[in-house]
Protein backbone atom coordinates (compact mmCIF):
# COMPACT_ATOMS: atom_id res chain seq x y z
CA UNK A 1 0.00 0.00 0.00
CA UNK A 2 2.71 2.29 1.18
CA UNK A 3 4.77 1.42 -2.40
CA UNK A 4 1.30 2.17 -4.23
CA UNK A 5 0.54 5.66 -2.40
CA UNK A 6 3.91 6.86 -3.22
CA UNK A 7 3.76 5.84 -7.18
CA UNK A 8 0.06 7.61 -7.15
CA UNK A 9 2.33 10.75 -5.15
CA UNK A 10 4.84 10.88 -7.88
CA UNK A 11 2.78 10.88 -10.68
CA UNK A 12 0.91 13.41 -9.07
CA UNK A 13 3.84 15.75 -8.66
CA UNK A 14 4.82 15.31 -12.17
CA UNK A 15 1.22 16.22 -13.59
CA UNK A 16 -0.65 18.12 -11.44
CA UNK A 17 0.61 21.62 -10.50
CA UNK A 18 -0.01 23.69 -7.47
CA UNK A 19 -2.86 25.64 -9.02
CA UNK A 20 -4.41 22.27 -10.32
CA UNK A 21 -4.74 20.64 -7.02
CA UNK A 22 -6.31 23.68 -5.42
CA UNK A 23 -9.11 23.25 -8.80
CA UNK A 24 -9.09 19.74 -8.76
CA UNK A 25 -10.67 20.42 -4.80
CA UNK A 26 -12.44 23.31 -5.60
CA UNK A 27 -13.96 20.54 -8.43
CA UNK A 28 -14.41 18.03 -5.48
CA UNK A 29 -16.64 20.81 -3.56
CA UNK A 30 -19.16 21.82 -6.23
CA UNK A 31 -19.58 18.02 -7.04
CA UNK A 32 -20.28 17.46 -3.47
CA UNK A 33 -22.47 20.36 -2.82
CA UNK A 34 -24.42 20.33 -6.35
CA UNK A 35 -25.19 16.13 -4.94
CA UNK A 36 -26.37 17.19 -2.18
CA UNK A 37 -28.33 20.25 -2.97
CA UNK A 38 -29.71 18.83 -6.31
CA UNK A 39 -29.46 22.32 -7.44
CA UNK A 40 -29.13 22.29 -12.10
CA UNK A 41 -26.45 26.02 -11.74
CA UNK A 42 -24.35 23.85 -9.64
CA UNK A 43 -24.17 20.66 -12.37
CA UNK A 44 -23.77 23.43 -15.01
CA UNK A 45 -20.59 25.05 -13.14
CA UNK A 46 -19.41 21.65 -12.45
CA UNK A 47 -19.84 20.68 -16.15
CA UNK A 48 -17.78 23.81 -16.96
CA UNK A 49 -14.74 23.30 -14.54
CA UNK A 50 -14.59 19.47 -16.25
CA UNK A 51 -14.67 20.57 -19.71
CA UNK A 52 -11.79 23.50 -18.64
CA UNK A 53 -9.87 20.29 -17.06
CA UNK A 54 -10.37 17.87 -19.91
CA UNK A 55 -9.22 20.98 -22.70
CA UNK A 56 -6.66 21.47 -20.54
CA UNK A 57 -5.38 18.06 -20.83
CA UNK A 58 -5.90 17.66 -24.96
CA UNK A 59 -4.14 21.67 -25.04
CA UNK A 60 -1.35 20.89 -23.19
CA UNK A 61 -0.32 17.15 -25.05
CA UNK A 62 -1.38 18.75 -28.39
CA UNK A 63 1.38 21.26 -27.65
CA UNK A 64 3.77 19.15 -27.15
CA UNK A 65 3.67 16.86 -30.24
CA UNK A 66 5.61 17.15 -32.66
CA UNK A 67 8.49 18.95 -31.20
CA UNK A 68 12.20 17.37 -33.07
CA UNK A 69 15.24 18.22 -30.83
CA UNK A 70 19.17 18.33 -31.39
CA UNK A 71 21.92 19.04 -29.93
CA UNK A 72 25.65 19.82 -31.01
CA UNK A 73 28.71 20.33 -28.93
CA UNK A 74 32.11 22.07 -30.22
CA UNK A 75 34.78 19.41 -31.86
CA UNK A 76 36.97 19.88 -28.82
CA UNK A 77 35.33 19.79 -25.15
CA UNK A 78 37.55 19.85 -22.33
CA UNK A 79 36.38 19.01 -18.76
CA UNK A 80 36.24 21.63 -16.60
CA UNK A 81 35.04 24.27 -19.19
CA UNK A 82 32.30 25.85 -19.70
CA UNK A 83 31.40 25.08 -23.25
CA UNK A 84 28.63 26.96 -25.87
CA UNK A 85 26.52 23.86 -26.81
CA UNK A 86 23.71 24.15 -29.53
CA UNK A 87 20.11 23.53 -29.02
CA UNK A 88 17.22 23.01 -32.12
CA UNK A 89 13.75 22.62 -31.72
CA UNK A 90 11.86 22.28 -34.66
CA UNK A 91 7.92 22.11 -34.24
CA UNK A 92 6.71 19.73 -37.35
CA UNK A 93 3.43 20.61 -37.34
CA UNK A 94 2.59 23.02 -39.39
CA UNK A 95 -0.43 25.13 -38.19
CA UNK A 96 -0.29 24.48 -34.40
CA UNK A 97 2.08 26.25 -32.66
CA UNK A 98 3.82 25.23 -29.35
CA UNK A 99 2.68 27.40 -26.11
CA UNK A 100 5.01 28.18 -23.19
CA UNK A 101 7.53 25.28 -23.59
CA UNK A 102 9.95 24.43 -21.20
CA UNK A 103 13.10 22.53 -22.17
CA UNK A 104 15.35 21.06 -19.17
CA UNK A 105 18.08 17.88 -18.77
CA UNK A 106 21.40 17.01 -19.34
CA UNK A 107 23.58 15.65 -22.05
CA UNK A 108 25.79 12.90 -21.60
CA UNK A 109 26.82 13.50 -17.99
CA UNK A 110 26.61 17.54 -18.01
CA UNK A 111 23.51 19.26 -17.48
CA UNK A 112 22.02 21.61 -19.02
CA UNK A 113 20.66 24.98 -18.02
CA UNK A 114 17.17 25.18 -18.70
CA UNK A 115 15.28 27.26 -21.61
CA UNK A 116 11.82 28.60 -21.62
CA UNK A 117 10.22 29.20 -24.98
CA UNK A 118 7.35 31.45 -25.09
CA UNK A 119 6.01 30.18 -28.62
CA UNK A 120 7.25 27.99 -31.00
CA UNK A 121 5.29 28.64 -34.61
CA UNK A 122 4.17 25.76 -36.49
CA UNK A 123 7.18 24.61 -38.52
CA UNK A 124 9.79 26.86 -37.13
CA UNK A 125 13.01 25.63 -36.44
CA UNK A 126 14.68 28.02 -33.30
CA UNK A 127 18.24 27.59 -31.87
CA UNK A 128 19.49 28.50 -28.59
CA UNK A 129 22.81 28.98 -27.07
CA UNK A 130 23.77 26.88 -23.59
CA UNK A 131 26.45 26.36 -21.64
CA UNK A 132 27.60 23.01 -20.47
CA UNK A 133 30.16 22.27 -18.13
CA UNK A 134 31.55 18.22 -18.23
CA UNK A 135 33.24 17.25 -14.38
CA UNK A 136 35.30 14.62 -15.82
CA UNK A 137 37.13 13.56 -18.77
CA UNK A 138 35.91 10.24 -21.13
CA UNK A 139 34.01 9.38 -23.73
CA UNK A 140 30.23 10.53 -22.45
CA UNK A 141 27.23 8.66 -23.93
CA UNK A 142 23.72 9.58 -24.98
CA UNK A 143 21.68 12.96 -23.46
CA UNK A 144 18.02 12.97 -21.94
CA UNK A 145 16.19 15.97 -22.32
CA UNK A 146 12.79 17.01 -21.49
CA UNK A 147 9.94 19.09 -22.99
CA UNK A 148 7.23 20.34 -20.17
CA UNK A 149 4.19 22.74 -20.32
CA UNK A 150 1.45 23.71 -18.49
CA UNK A 151 -0.34 25.79 -20.93
CA UNK A 152 -3.32 26.83 -20.97
CA UNK A 153 -4.69 26.85 -17.41
CA UNK A 154 -1.37 25.71 -15.46
CA UNK A 155 -3.57 23.06 -14.05
CA UNK A 156 -1.56 19.96 -15.30
CA UNK A 157 2.06 19.93 -16.36
CA UNK A 158 2.44 17.73 -19.52
CA UNK A 159 6.09 16.11 -19.88
CA UNK A 160 7.66 14.10 -22.67
CA UNK A 161 11.20 12.74 -22.67
CA UNK A 162 13.58 12.88 -25.34
CA UNK A 163 17.03 10.33 -25.14
CA UNK A 164 19.47 11.09 -27.88
CA UNK A 165 21.83 8.67 -28.87
CA UNK A 166 25.44 10.87 -29.31
CA UNK A 167 28.46 10.71 -27.57
CA UNK A 168 31.06 13.28 -26.85
CA UNK A 169 34.72 12.46 -26.26
CA UNK A 170 35.72 15.07 -23.17
CA UNK A 171 39.29 15.69 -23.06
CA UNK A 172 41.30 16.29 -19.74
CA UNK A 173 41.82 19.50 -18.19
CA UNK A 174 44.36 21.72 -19.62
CA UNK A 175 44.43 24.47 -16.60
CA UNK A 176 47.06 24.41 -14.14
CA UNK A 177 46.50 23.36 -10.88
CA UNK A 178 48.78 23.47 -7.53
CA UNK A 179 52.05 23.00 -8.37
CA UNK A 180 51.70 22.73 -12.55
CA UNK A 181 53.18 25.82 -13.21
CA UNK A 182 56.02 25.39 -11.36
CA UNK A 183 56.66 22.22 -13.15
CA UNK A 184 56.44 24.03 -16.73
CA UNK A 185 58.63 27.24 -15.54
CA UNK A 186 61.49 24.34 -14.86
CA UNK A 187 61.20 22.23 -17.69
CA UNK A 188 60.78 25.40 -20.27
CA UNK A 189 64.41 26.56 -18.60
CA UNK A 190 65.59 22.93 -19.58
CA UNK A 191 64.68 23.70 -22.90
CA UNK A 192 65.60 27.58 -23.67
CA UNK A 193 69.07 26.38 -21.64
CA UNK A 194 69.60 23.56 -24.41
CA UNK A 195 68.47 24.81 -27.09
CA UNK A 196 71.03 24.57 -29.78
CA UNK A 197 71.63 27.45 -32.77
CA UNK A 198 68.62 30.28 -32.84
CA UNK A 199 67.47 30.70 -36.34
CA UNK A 200 69.84 33.99 -36.75
CA UNK A 201 73.02 32.26 -35.76
CA UNK A 202 75.96 32.69 -39.02
CA UNK A 203 76.74 29.31 -40.00
CA UNK A 204 79.13 29.46 -43.17
CA UNK A 205 79.59 30.86 -45.96
CA UNK A 206 78.81 28.54 -49.28
CA UNK A 207 78.60 28.83 -53.24
CA UNK A 208 75.13 30.03 -54.68
CA UNK A 209 72.27 27.67 -55.78
CA UNK A 210 69.85 27.67 -58.06
CA UNK A 211 66.33 29.53 -57.06
CA UNK A 212 68.16 30.57 -53.48
CA UNK A 213 66.84 34.08 -52.40
CA UNK A 214 69.37 36.89 -53.16
CA UNK A 215 69.02 38.08 -49.71
CA UNK A 216 71.81 36.39 -48.46
CA UNK A 217 74.43 36.98 -51.18
CA UNK A 218 77.66 37.96 -49.22
CA UNK A 219 78.57 40.28 -51.85
CA UNK A 220 82.06 40.88 -50.57
CA UNK A 221 83.13 37.37 -50.65
CA UNK A 222 81.44 36.99 -54.39
CA UNK A 223 84.01 39.90 -55.53
CA UNK A 224 86.66 37.97 -53.72
CA UNK A 225 85.67 34.93 -55.28
CA UNK A 226 84.04 36.13 -58.73
CA UNK A 227 81.27 33.53 -58.03
CA UNK A 228 78.13 34.05 -55.97
CA UNK A 229 78.12 33.36 -52.32
CA UNK A 230 75.68 33.29 -49.73
CA UNK A 231 75.62 33.11 -45.80
CA UNK A 232 74.22 30.14 -44.09
CA UNK A 233 72.46 30.59 -40.62
CA UNK A 234 72.47 27.65 -38.21
CA UNK A 235 69.13 26.21 -38.07
CA UNK A 236 66.81 26.61 -34.84
CA UNK A 237 66.82 23.23 -33.24
CA UNK A 238 64.18 22.99 -30.46
CA UNK A 239 65.43 20.05 -27.77
CA UNK A 240 62.53 17.46 -27.71
CA UNK A 241 61.01 17.06 -24.75
CA UNK A 242 59.96 13.56 -23.94
CA UNK A 243 56.78 12.72 -21.28
CA UNK A 244 56.10 9.42 -19.64
CA UNK A 245 53.16 8.53 -18.31
CA UNK A 246 53.65 5.03 -16.18
CA UNK A 247 50.38 3.07 -16.41
CA UNK A 248 51.19 0.75 -14.21
CA UNK A 249 49.43 2.08 -11.13
CA UNK A 250 47.58 0.56 -8.23
CA UNK A 251 43.82 1.03 -7.64
CA UNK A 252 45.13 2.62 -4.63
CA UNK A 253 46.45 5.16 -6.34
CA UNK A 254 43.64 6.11 -8.76
CA UNK A 255 43.53 9.74 -8.09
CA UNK A 256 46.82 10.39 -8.24
CA UNK A 257 46.67 9.02 -11.82
CA UNK A 258 43.77 11.46 -12.85
CA UNK A 259 46.25 14.49 -11.50
CA UNK A 260 49.17 13.15 -13.62
CA UNK A 261 46.76 12.45 -16.67
CA UNK A 262 45.81 16.23 -16.23
CA UNK A 263 49.17 17.36 -15.68
CA UNK A 264 50.17 15.93 -18.71
CA UNK A 265 47.69 17.23 -20.85
CA UNK A 266 48.95 20.18 -19.30
CA UNK A 267 52.32 20.25 -20.25
CA UNK A 268 51.64 19.01 -24.13
CA UNK A 269 49.32 21.54 -24.26
CA UNK A 270 51.30 24.75 -22.87
CA UNK A 271 54.74 23.56 -24.39
CA UNK A 272 53.20 22.72 -28.17
CA UNK A 273 52.21 26.50 -28.08
CA UNK A 274 55.28 27.70 -28.03
CA UNK A 275 56.19 25.17 -31.31
CA UNK A 276 58.55 23.29 -29.15
CA UNK A 277 58.63 19.64 -29.61
CA UNK A 278 56.97 16.72 -27.48
CA UNK A 279 57.17 12.95 -27.54
CA UNK A 280 54.51 11.35 -25.51
CA UNK A 281 54.91 7.71 -24.40
CA UNK A 282 53.10 5.56 -22.36
CA UNK A 283 52.85 1.71 -22.93
CA UNK A 284 50.48 2.02 -25.04
CA UNK A 285 51.00 5.08 -26.94
CA UNK A 286 53.65 6.72 -28.68
CA UNK A 287 53.79 10.11 -30.70
CA UNK A 288 56.06 12.96 -31.56
CA UNK A 289 54.57 16.21 -31.63
CA UNK A 290 54.55 17.88 -34.53
CA UNK A 291 55.90 15.32 -37.13
CA UNK A 292 53.61 12.58 -36.09
CA UNK A 293 50.33 14.62 -35.56
CA UNK A 294 48.84 17.47 -32.88
CA UNK A 295 48.50 18.09 -30.24
CA UNK A 296 44.62 16.93 -30.10
CA UNK A 297 45.98 13.71 -31.32
CA UNK A 298 47.18 13.26 -27.62
CA UNK A 299 44.21 14.83 -26.03
CA UNK A 300 42.16 12.12 -27.10
CA UNK A 301 44.41 9.26 -25.97
CA UNK A 302 44.83 11.31 -22.72
CA UNK A 303 41.01 11.46 -22.73
CA UNK A 304 40.20 7.54 -22.63
CA UNK A 305 43.61 6.47 -20.43
CA UNK A 306 43.20 3.94 -17.90
CA UNK A 307 45.62 2.53 -15.44
CA UNK A 308 46.98 -0.64 -16.70
CA UNK A 309 48.22 -3.51 -13.58
CA UNK A 310 51.94 -5.10 -14.35
CA UNK A 311 52.60 -3.57 -17.56
CA UNK A 312 56.19 -3.36 -18.46
CA UNK A 313 58.87 -0.80 -17.61
CA UNK A 314 60.20 1.45 -20.90
CA UNK A 315 63.99 2.84 -21.15
CA UNK A 316 63.65 6.39 -22.37
CA UNK A 317 63.86 7.11 -26.22
CA UNK A 318 67.68 7.46 -27.79
CA UNK A 319 67.33 11.05 -28.84
CA UNK A 320 68.38 13.85 -26.16
CA UNK A 321 65.96 15.61 -24.54
CA UNK A 322 64.70 16.78 -21.36
CA UNK A 323 62.26 14.17 -19.02
CA UNK A 324 59.80 14.19 -17.29
CA UNK A 325 58.33 10.99 -15.85
CA UNK A 326 54.70 10.09 -14.09
CA UNK A 327 55.18 7.01 -12.49
CA UNK A 328 54.69 5.32 -8.75
CA UNK A 329 57.27 3.01 -9.26
CA UNK A 330 60.68 3.71 -7.05
CA UNK A 331 63.17 6.08 -8.24
CA UNK A 332 65.87 3.46 -7.90
CA UNK A 333 64.16 1.41 -10.18
CA UNK A 334 63.76 4.15 -12.89
CA UNK A 335 67.43 5.25 -12.71
CA UNK A 336 68.06 1.40 -13.54
CA UNK A 337 65.83 2.10 -16.30
CA UNK A 338 67.80 4.80 -17.74
CA UNK A 339 65.85 7.58 -16.49
CA UNK A 340 68.55 9.31 -14.78
CA UNK A 341 68.51 13.06 -14.82
CA UNK A 342 64.51 13.32 -15.33
CA UNK A 343 61.70 15.36 -13.30
CA UNK A 344 59.88 12.85 -11.58
CA UNK A 345 56.33 13.22 -10.30
CA UNK A 346 55.05 10.48 -7.80
CA UNK A 347 52.31 9.79 -5.60
CA UNK A 348 51.65 11.36 -2.30
CA UNK A 349 53.24 14.56 -3.88
CA UNK A 350 52.60 17.84 -5.93
CA UNK A 351 54.19 18.15 -9.47
CA UNK A 352 58.01 18.88 -8.20
CA UNK A 353 60.79 19.19 -9.66
CA UNK A 354 63.37 16.91 -7.92
CA UNK A 355 65.28 14.77 -10.41
CA UNK A 356 65.99 10.89 -10.19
Amino acid sequence: MRRLWMALKARLRRQITRGGLLFALALVLVAATAAVSANNLLFLILAAMLSALMISGFVSRLSLAGLELDFSLPEHVTAGRVEKGRIRVRNLKRWMPALSVHLSGQQAGAVCQPIYFPVLPGGARIEQTVEVRFQRRGLHRGGAFQFSTSFPFGFLERRAEVNLRTQVLVYPSVYPKPGFEDLLASVRGDLETQARGRGYDFYRIRPYEAFESARHVDWKATAHTGELQVREFAREQERLLEIFLDLDVAPALEDWFEQAVECCAFLVWRVTERASRVRFRTQRFDMTLPEMGDVYSVLKYLAVVSPLRRAPALAPGREESSKVVFSARSAQRLRELGWEGARIVAPGVAPEQRRI
